[in-house]
This record gives structure tokens, C-alpha cells and sequence, in this order.
């Protein structure tokens, strides 16, 4: 893998992203609701460089009976600030780790990442059918 020039800062692997704290909520979903959580405050690491990757998660599904306790996803994302991972490596580890734990009907999942080096990027998963 190329290493970037100048300095670089140290960062944890991706075993340090804590997926035991997720916890969920029995729900009866006889409507086919549809939910959306959101947050511009996830943070991960780029593991080139070590500086921080800023971006807004959009989590958007539709529970089969089970719905995210919304401190334990927090948490969930707090763990990752630390973690050096790629951008779409991020989002495809939030979308599995959450896919797996909740089996919804559907889902998506989209970052939208803070602008570095002059590129925009935005990630998006989606799963099932709504």
C-alpha cells in the first residue's frame, strides 16, 4: 500500500468497532413503518493518512420486529473514532453490523463524508425491498 508524505498519526484496527453494544428493541411492525436515524457526527480515520474522516450516517429501513435502541448505536459510533478504515469500507461494515443484527425487510444506509482534498464522496448500501 502507498504511504502518504509527511506526517502520519496512529489509529486502531478495525477489531477496535464495538458491535456488542448494539441493543435492540422488540417492535410490532403490522404497518410496514418506515424509519430514518441521522447523525453529522460520525468519525472515523483514514488509515493513509491518519487524519480524521468527518461525514453525516443516514440509517433508513423498515423493521421486520426489531428496531435499533438509539444511546446503543451512539456508542456503536463513537467506537469508530479512532479506527483507521476507508470511507466505503465504513459504510459497508455500519450497513452488515446492522443488517445482521436487526434482519430488517429493508435498508439503506448513506454517508455523506465532509470534503477532503477537494473531492466529495458519498457512500450509500441498500438492501430488500420497500
Amino acid at each position: 500500500m502507498p504511504k502518504a508524505e509527511g506526517k502520519t498519526f496512529s489509529f486502531l484496527g478495525e477489531d477496535a468497532i464495538e458491535t456488542g453494544i448494539l441493543e435492540t428493541i422488540d417492535f410490532q411492525n403490522k404497518e410496514k413503518e418506515f424509519v430514518r436515524y441521522e447523525t453529522d457526527e460520525f468519525s472515523a480515520v483514514c488509515p493513509f493518512s491518519g487524519l480524521p474522516d468527518i461525514g453525516k450516517v443516514m440509517i433508513e429501513y423498515i423493521p421486520s420486529d426489531k428496531i435499533i435502541e438509539l444511546k446503543s448505536l451512539k456508542y456503536y459510533f463513537v467506537s469508530f473514532r479512532n479506527v483507521g478504515i476507508y470511507q466505503e469500507r465504513a459504510t459497508q461494515r455500519i450497513f452488515n453490523d446492522l443488517f445482521e443484527l436487526l434482519n430488517p425487510v429493508w435498508m439503506k444506509v448513506t454517508v455523506i463524508y465532509k470534503t477532503r482534498g477537494g473531492i466529495d464522496a458519498t457512500t450509500i448500501i441498500e438492501k430488500g425491498e420497500r
